[in-house]
């Protein structure tokens, strides 16, 4: 919803997700590096326009850019055009991740440093290639409505099978870049198609078939990647090249000690942003007006999202230019100086952790698992244990580097893991988990995670950038899927409930009490004078006391004397064995009694007969009958308050 309330509610909560980013960094720079970084004031700026930017970026997406993604799912899914909506889902796909900042990125660094194998061009259009087949692919399933499971096992065991004949050089960039496909606008659109078709097809949860898709798009790039590595590695030959190991950050950020905030250079941000989401904007008002021939619903507030989106992603950026690539960049170079290694794990640790409880992508991911699932997952808690997952993969990614070893043994056991929780898993957290892998390396993570990775290949012995360098954004994006199917298991034992399932399982707790009251034989009674209604687990009986009609006032008094609290009087024919045996004595008796019935609790009956007996004399020569039984389900007697 579009206000002043939500940014400021959004802003609240982008800061709160900063706070880890920065107890991070000044711990190791003031406790183990022990300097002050000379451009600390552009830093604390930098983390400043980070958090604003956050806070745009996420009001843009709520109020434009999963509205109309979800709407134009909701219309492919009602004109029941399969062949449109594959077109739309590939176009998508391609379109949005051709543009990724963070796939440019690592697309050049490999170039730099293959010795003339891959093309970055090439390697990009490949990328987007399967990204855009992975979404057709993930569409497909939703449509059919197929367990996600089968496909990721099956596309784990290709991965393992490209791996066999891939060349080594290639395997780690592979992985990663399985890991930097889904950036922070095409994650909630990706999102926001699947959930869309799974509200809208008939049988289908969106829970259960709306998530899946951005793990789809994590997972061919892997494939496709790899066999594109076999071609270059055995017919492109390598080219002598100059050693140019360049931190990745540079790539991205430009003189971010010294931010130029002219207006020109703040012109030239945000139309790098306006050309990254230009195609995405292009594709979405080509299928709405030119397919579906339809307008788009509250264009205003779309077109206000959208700008929204631009705005806050450039401040994002450029907070990121001013506040942490340097740092990031300079502190990974100064722990690999260090003699222990525990330093460089706890800083991949702790850096993977607060990167991604500050990842924009997952954040929107996280609300919507939350709004769908009606509450049942805690989008806090879910980041939590997304960001857990990192920190645990990108230490581990480190451990690899600092030892030696082939990633594939440890990718291999990573899938071996998340294919056995699978099986154990609540259905539910399953997509979500695959899904959130893809969200977790995106604007903040990539350039801090590859800049220590390949930061580490160069400066130990032994190693090779290109080789060892990649991989850490592999184990980012693989360990988060474990963590998550942790999570729900641990929710599941825990017996956590959606708003929904809590409301329905009350009605059927009140449902039950009553069926249970009755059961139980609950008396309900009126309180006289108060106009109130209770019930009580209380036992009540009836008694009877049948007396000639001149002895009616004599038992009525001996009854109320003894708690009676009320009588209903009927008349009774009556004679006694000797006349029995006429029919017609019997039919025409002229021997009229009372038949006295008193419903009083069960404590009150004993004194009750006693009462009546005494004062008729029915055991001794007196005319008269009287008996009790118990009585349940009592309804409508009405009592004193003194009386219970």
């Amino acid at each position: 919803m579009l206000s002043f309330a939500s940014f400021l509610q959004l802003l609240k909560e982008s800061f709160r997700d900063l706070l880890p980013i920065i107890l991070v960094i000044m711990f190791f720079q003031l406790a183990i590096i022990q300097s002050v970084p000379d451009n600390w004031l552009s830093t604390t700026i930098g983390l400043a326009i980070v958090g604003v930017g956050l806070a745009i970026f996420l009001l843009g997406l709520e109020v434009g850019i999963f509205p109309v993604g979800e709407g134009l799912a909701t219309e492919f899914a009602r004109k029941d055009s399969t062949i449109l909506i594959v077109i739309f889902a590939f176009m998508i796909g391609f379109g949005t991740t051709i543009a990724e900042p963070a796939l440019i990125v690592i697309a050049q660094k490999a170039a730099s440093i293959s010795s003339g194998r891959i093309d970055a061009t090439t390697l990009r259009l490949v990328v987007a290639f399967s990204v855009g087949l992975a979404i057709v692919i993930g569409v497909y399933r939703i449509i059919k409505g197929h367990p996600i499971h089968y496909y990721i096992i099956s596309g784990y065991v290709m991965v393992v099978s490209a791996t066999i004949f891939a060349p080594k050089e290639i395997v780690g960039l592979a992985y990663d870049l399985g890991g930097v496909t889904t950036s922070t606008v095409t994650v909630p659109l990706v999102a926001a198609l699947g959930i869309g078709l799974a509200s809208t097809i008939k049988g289908r949860n969106p829970v259960l078939d709306g998530f899946g898709l951005i793990a789809f798009a994590s997972l061919t790039p892997m494939i496709f990647v790899q066999f594109y590595g076999i071609f270059v590695y055995e017919f492109i030959d390598a080219v002598e090249q100059v050693p140019h190991i360049l931190p990745i950050a540079d790539a991205v950020a430009n003189n971010a000690v010294n931010f130029d905030f002219s207006f020109l250079n703040i012109l030239k941000g945000i139309g790098g942003v306006i050309i990254d989401v230009v195609p995405i904007l292009a594709i979405i008002l080509f299928f709405q007006y030119a397919i579906l021939k339809k307008p788009i619903d509250n264009l205003k507030n779309v077109i206000i999202g959208f700008g929204l989106v631009i705005l806050g992603l450039d401040a994002f950026i450029v907070g990121l230019e001013m506040g942490l690539f340097s740092v990031g960049e300079t502190m990974a170079f100064e722990l690999t100086q260090y003699d222990s290694n525990v330093i460089v794990y706890s800083f991949g640790f702790l850096i993977g952790f607060s990167t991604t409880m500050a990842e924009p992508s997952l954040t929107a991911i996280a609300r919507k698992a939350k709004e769908i699932s009606d509450g049942k997952i805690n989008d806090f808690v879910l980041r939590l244990f997304v960001a857990l997952g990192v920190a645990i993969g990108i230490s581990l990614g480190a451990y690899r580097i600092v030892v030696g070893g082939e990633i594939v043994y440890y990718i291999m056991a990573g899938y071996m893991i998340v294919i056995a929780l699978t099986f154990i898993a609540p259905k539910y957290i399953i997509p979500i988990a695959y899904d959130s892998g893809g969200v977790t390396t995106s604007t903040v993570t990539v350039p801090l995670v590859a800049a220590l990775g390949l930061g580490l290949a160069t400066n130990i012995p032994g190693r090779d950038p290109l080789i060892d360098g990649f991989g850490l954004i592999a184990f980012a994006s693989l360990f988060p899927m474990i963590t998550v199917m942790l999570y729900g298991i641990i929710t599941e034992n825990m017996g956590i409930k959606g708003k929904h399932e809590e409301d329905a399982i009350k009605r059927d707790e009140f449902r039950h009490a009553i069926e249970d009251a009755h059961n139980m034989g609950l008396t309900t009674v009126n309180i006289q004078g108060t106009g109130q209604r209770h019930s009580y687990e209380m036992s009540f009986s009836a008694v009877h006391v049948i007396v000639p009609k001149e002895g009616e006032e004599r038992a009525l008094c001996a009854a109320k004397s003894a708690g009676a609290r009320g009588v209903t009087i009927t008349e009774a024919h009556g004679m006694g064995l000797e006349k029995l045996e006429s029919i017609y004595n019997r039919l025409h008796t002229e021997n009229i009694n009372s038949d006295l019935l008193f419903i009083t609790q069960t404590k009150n009956v004993e004194p009750i007969i006693k009462s009546v007996i005494d004062e008729l004399d029915i055991t001794g020569d007196g005319k008269g009958l009287t008996y009790s039984y118990p009585i349940s389900n009592l309804k409508g007697l009405t009592l004193n308050k003194a009386d219970l």
